[in-house]
């Protein structure tokens, strides 16, 4: 299976998970009247959108360059990334006002324990797919898929949040029958609110950064400049170092220094390894190379 065909697999998994847990939340919190099962409800139908947003994106990214994109689809991945996370500070505002509502106007609860089950069974089922795409997303560099991965593991989180916070109520009841517990569940739901709003910053962060065309992870930047200035042979020099990313395809672009009596094929040849050595380290890297002569007015000096 290819990288492509592994990364709408496991986009469709997500949404055919997410979907299931949406009816099952939004059918026991409506059934208990548990705000934060209602708003972990919620929360689950953004995910089920963000992995429908993810699997149009992996699919759309996937496609070669054509004339009207000659860079590639990699950047649809982004988009997507920037779109899940106003969809994620969309629902935040809406259970945090619900929650309050409810704190203001409390409400009896039905059976907690049914609401403690379907977080116990959520909790389970993100951890699996959540670990799932996060494998996939880190094999093929995959922002939306790491973004999704983000969601869900997100949602695990809120879950046992929630669960903890009905599981209170139940043996509250239990052992202070005639107390009030209710507020519990309200403030459960801000909590979770809270913890996908951390979770909406740091996705827009991470998309908005490549859709500025922001330099790689220095880091990576590191890599590639040690690995130009150790390669040796004629190589004197490097300067203009320029990097970009679009999805997962990485853009490098630089300057190298060689001596001024190098033939053309000379040149060519040399450059071409190097160009090899950062596409084996950065696999679907669109790499960059122009040759400059030692000894031209203007240009850093070359090394000995």
């Amino acid at each position: 299976m290819d990288q492509q065909r592994k990364k709408t697999a496991v986009a469709m998994l997500s949404v055919i998970s997410n979907s299931c847990l949406v009816v099952m939340k939004l059918v026991v919190g409506t059934l208990i009247g548990s705000v934060s099962v209602i708003s972990e409800a919620i929360h689950s139908g953004v995910d089920l959108l963000a992995a429908l947003i993810a699997l149009l994106a992996v699919r759309r990214s996937g496609k070669p360059p054509d004339a009207e994109h000659p860079y590639g689809h990699g950047k649809v991945e982004n988009v997507s990334g920037a779109i899940e996370a106003l969809l994620i500070f969309v629902a935040a505002g809406w259970i945090i006002y619900e929650a309050i509502g409810r704190l203001r106007h409390p409400e009896p609860m039905g059976s907690v324990s049914w609401g403690v089950g379907v977080m116990l069974v959520s909790s389970l089922v993100n951890i699996l797919v959540s670990r799932q795409l996060f494998k996939v997303g880190e094999e093929t560099d995959s922002i939306a898929l790491k973004a999704d991965a983000w969601h869900l593991r997100t949602d695990v989180y809120t879950s046992a949040g929630v669960m903890v916070g009905l599981g209170l109520i139940w043996l509250g009841g239990i052992i202070w029958p005639h107390k009030q517990l209710g507020w519990i569940d309200p403030v459960a739901a801000m909590a979770v609110a809270l913890l996908i709003i951390k979770a909406a910053y740091d996705l827009t962060r991470d998309s908005a950064r490549d859709l500025l065309d922001a330099k790689l992870p220095e880091e990576e930047e590191e890599w590639i400049r040690t690995t130009i200035t150790d390669h040796g042979g004629v190589v004197r020099g490097l300067h203009d170092l320029r990097t970009r990313k679009s999805g997962a395809h990485r853009f490098v672009e630089f300057h190298v220094l060689v001596p001024g009596e190098m033939s053309v094929r000379e040149a060519h040849d040399e450059t071409a390894v190097l160009g090899e050595k950062i596409k084996e380290r950065f696999p679907g890297t669109a790499v960059t190379i122009h040759v400059d002569p030692c000894g031209l007015e203007g240009l850093p000096k070359c090394g000995d």
